[in-house]
């Protein structure tokens, strides 16, 4: 760009005495504010028709605001959430997610509750990252919170986290004012009824899957006698131990009882194995003077019988009878005995006959071997 020097000027304005753009000469001057202003409120005035009075520029500011308080009416439901709308404070319709409408406050107002959220709540501890809910996370013990008694009368140490969502907005709105807060007192207050009707042993064994579920139904109904609106969805159990100052001793403890229960199995094997030999035994004895008895009462009814049968013998035939009874005697009496008949009879004529009975029984004696010459 070149300066013009024609008339003896060096500056851009034609010299020192040349006038400058705001109409003045030598050093520039600035415009004034204030005449600009006036000059761009004319220019607009221009462009209205009739011009605007100060009547017309306070109803224009009032539309625009009744404008932009109609339109902050608008809002938007997420698709996790559900606008209750409220009138004057009192519940007034549902909306489902999308973009609704409802009369700007204080009319109407509304309230966006998740209901598909899965909300956390740890019992007994706190986790250090709450944001990031993971079931092996580590955490902050409380022990207000986690220590507990039991059925027996033990302290226990249990962690637990319970899970829950939003199924009545309206009910979850209206009736409680901390859902929280009343979630935690729900679940701590069934889990110690729970854990005041077991075991310490079941706890920490075969009951844990039955404390779960027992607590998760109670819980529940404790936040249907509210009118909460919330489901548990799931409860998890982070731990159940004894207190960390005594787990030894309770360690030394179960070792004793698994030993106990060891001694009482082999006791109960052994009488398994005594009782029923014993049992066989003592039927055989029975058993045995039962047909001991039978016998006896057999033989004795035969001995009567046979009795009865000789008395009518004895009663038809007296003599006879009386004879026959005599010689069957006489013969069980000389059985085994070396006998010899004398017939009195015969002794009157000087003859006494001689009968040995005894030899004629015996066989008699075989004949002895002949002796060759030779003697041998």
């Amino acid at each position: 760009m070149s300066w013009n020097n024609n008339g003896g000027g060096g500056g851009p304005w034609g010299g020192p005495g040349g006038q400058s753009p705001w109409g003045g000469r030598g050093r520039p001057q600035p415009p004034q504010f204030n005449d600009l202003l006036r000059k761009g409120q004319d220019r607009f005035r221009g462009l209205l028709p009739g011009g605007w009075g100060p009547t017309r520029w306070l109803a224009a500011g009032v539309a625009a605001v009744i404008a932009i308080w109609l339109l902050s009416g608008f809002y938007r439901v997420q698709p996790d959430e559900l606008g209750v709308v409220l009138r004057f404070g009192a519940l007034n319709r549902v909306t489902e997610p999308g973009l609704n409408y409802h009369l700007p406050a204080p009319i109407e107002s509304v309230e966006l509750p998740k209901v598909t959220r899965i909300n956390p709540i740890e019992i007994g501890y706190r986790l250090n990252t709450p944001s990031e809910y993971r079931v092996a996370a580590g955490g902050q013990e409380v022990p207000e919170e986690a220590l507990m008694l039991t059925g027996d009368e033990n302290i226990v140490d249990i962690n637990f986290a319970v899970f829950w969502v939003i199924k009545d907005a309206t009910k979850y709105l209206f009736n409680i004012r901390n859902p929280e807060l009343v979630v935690k007192a729900a679940a701590e207050s069934a889990m110690r009824e729970v854990i005041g009707h077991t075991d310490i042993a079941r706890a920490f064994a075969e009951g844990r899957g039955k404390i779960k579920l027992d607590t998760e139904k109670l819980t529940q109904e404790i936040l249907d006698s509210y009118g909460a609106g919330i489901a548990i969805t799931d409860l998890q159990l982070q731990k159940v131990d004894p207190p960390g100052q005594v787990i030894d001793s309770f360690r030394d403890v179960q070792s004793a009882k698994i030993d106990l229960n060891t001694l009482v199995n082999q006791a109960q094997a052994y009488r398994n194995d005594i009782v029923p030999r014993a049992r066989g035994d003592a039927a055989r004895v029975v058993q045995e003077a039962e047909a001991y008895r039978q016998q006896v009462v057999l033989k004795a009814q035969g001995e009567a019988s046979r009795f009865d049968s000789v008395y009518k013998s004895y009663s038809a035939a007296k003599d006879v009878t009386t004879t026959r009874l005599y010689l069957e005697t006489l013969e069980s009496v000389l059985k085994s005995a070396n006998k010899v008949i004398l017939d009195k009879g015969a002794a009157g004529a000087g003859v006494l006959p001689y009968l040995p009975l005894p030899q004629l029984k015996t066989p008699p004696a075989t004949a002895a071997a002949p002796v060759k010459a030779d003697g041998k």
